[in-house]
């Protein structure tokens, strides 16, 4: 019965990918008697963009040509063993981007469908470009996946993004997360004009705005640009002294390019210039979505950590980089996250599909109707789950690993498995509502509410995909419409379920 069922969906598979009239000629009574009558029929191109125009010998971009015409699966196989479909027709194309440090020699496998019924796999082998694997600082400051990540000025620490400390010494990371030592800052656009004086030229270059913003490459470039997209400068970084570990600070960040780069009351000089310290800025807190840097005063670094003598801070935040913050950087089995109560003491439930900035629903709740508060309660929601039984992560300390393979494992709060599977993580721009789309069935307590325990696979309506509506290194919320939700739309305040996530 299976391997009945197994042809049944292959053939079905294959007449699906023969209606594009532009594609030639298939002979469909072709039998393939070896593999390699596969391989003499098929011929490929790589090319170096995903507009098929620069043909490149390691291009991972590829276009292939059956001759004759011949229906064909290309395929490889996931992390889990899992098939992922290529490509399917007589032609097409397909992208083979494999992870940094992964094998340049990327295995496919090519797979028809003879008349008779049987069919014919091979495989090949097609030498594409492999980034190398980045080091750890550049991950978290240029993202591991995107090439280059977009930071912020960030008044979220203390109300401040630059001004004046003291150097205490302690954990630098205290600065980062709560601006400990700070004694004053700016605090609004505004007030960047009132303090000309420690800017190059007595100007505000731009940088003197909180909606300017810098782009921290993987190629070891900044560059810094105004409000309205202007670059105001552009120059090399390294990442000098690596020590995740330090107590105070856990590298040197060396460049003159970043936004509003003067230490204070000095006349505008940069670290590079001011002739003591180590001439760059002293990294002491980064995550995927949170930098601060310091540079000490004269007296300061002559004083040393703990003197409390005058030193600068810079505070910075980067929403760009999703995959840092869902899956982290810093461990390669990825990242954790449990059940999180602290939003609005719920963490999974229904609410008025209300529009506006999504991140409310994150922060404040904005929008909840109802939700569950308690492990106990989970027990009896029983409807809304599969089977009617609670798997496991019907619990506050159940928990789902995010891995950077694209893979979502979710477990019970004993560490005993309960599902597992792939996820694609779409990024959106320019949307106040959603910064992204989680596609995957492996969440906890992953179903739509008032549904009969359906996933969003499965509903048949929306986008298919969890909508990502608040998201750091630390909080993840998650919304789905309900079916009159998503035909009327944001603003419709029709029904739809939340999940709110904390890292663990």
């Amino acid at each position: 019965m299976k391997k009945i069922l197994f042809m049944s969906l292959l053939a079905g598979a294959f007449v699906l990918t023969a209606c594009d009239p532009a594609q030639e000629k298939v002979d469909n009574n072709t039998v393939y008697s070896s593999e390699s009558d596969i391989l003499n029929g098929i011929s490929f191109k790589q090319y170096a963009d995903e507009t098929y125009t620069t043909l490149a010998d390691d291009g991972n971009y590829i276009a292939y040509q059956t001759t004759p015409g011949r229906q064909i699966q290309i395929f490889n196989t996931r992390s889990d063993g899992s098939m992922n479909l290529l490509a399917s027709g007589a032609s097409g194309k397909f992208t083979l981007k494999p992870g940094r440090g992964s094998d340049p020699h990327q295995s496919v496998s090519i797979r028809a469908l003879n008349s008779d019924g049987s069919v014919t796999t091979t495989q090949t082998t097609l030498t594409v470009y492999v980034q190398q694997e980045l080091d750890p600082q550049i991950r978290l400051l240029a993202s591991d996946v995107y090439g280059s990540k977009t930071w912020t000025w960030d008044p979220s620490v203390s109300g401040t993004v630059w001004g004046n400390m003291g150097y205490c010494g302690g954990a630098g990371s205290d600065v980062g997360i709560s601006g400990n030592g700070q004694w004053w800052g700016i605090d609004n656009s505004d007030e960047f004009n009132n303090q000309l004086q420690h800017s190059e030229g007595g100007v505000n270059h731009g940088d003197g705005d909180l909606n300017a913003y810098m782009v921290i490459s993987d190629e070891g470039i900044i560059t810094s640009y105004d409000a309205n997209g202007n670059v105001i400068r552009s120059g090399a970084y390294t990442v000098e002294n690596w020590d995740p570990s330090g107590e105070w600070k856990i590298g040197d960040l060396r460049t003159d390019a970043i936004l509003w780069p003067w230490v204070i009351n000095t006349d505008a000089k940069l670290p590079s210039q001011v002739g003591w310290g180590t001439g760059a800025y002293e990294i002491v807190y980064l995550t995927a979505d949170k930098l601060t840097l310091v540079y000490p005063g004269e007296k300061a670094a002559a004083g040393g950590l703990g003197s409390w003598e005058e030193a600068t801070y810079w505070h910075f935040k980067s929403s760009s980089d999703l995959q840092g913050m869902l899956a982290g950087y810093e461990k390669t089995t990825g990242k954790d996250w449990t059940w999180d109560t602290s939003v609005s003491g719920t963490v999974w439930g229904n609410m008025g599909y209300c529009g506006g900035a999504g991140s409310e629903v994150g922060i404040s709740g904005n929008g909840q109707w109802w939700g569950i508060d308690s492990s106990d309660e989970f027990n009896n929601q029983l409807q809304h789950s599969e089977g009617g039984v609670n798997h496991g992560d019907g619990n506050l300390d159940a928990y789902m690993t995010i891995g950077n393979d694209g893979m979502i494992t979710s477990y019970a709060a004993d560490g005993s498995v309960i599902r597992n599977g792939v996820y694609e993580l779409k990024a959106i721009d320019g949307n106040e509502w959603k910064i992204g789309e989680l596609k995957t069935d492996a969440i906890l307590w992953p179903w739509v509410i008032n549904t009969d325990a359906k996933l969003p696979s499965q509903v048949g309506w929306g986008p298919g995909a969890y909508e990502i509506v608040y998201l750091t290194a630390d909080k993840m919320t998650l919304v789905y419409p309900g079916e009159k939700a998503a035909a009327g739309g944001l603003g419709s305040w029709e029904e739809a379920t939340y999940w709110h996530f904390k890292a663990k």
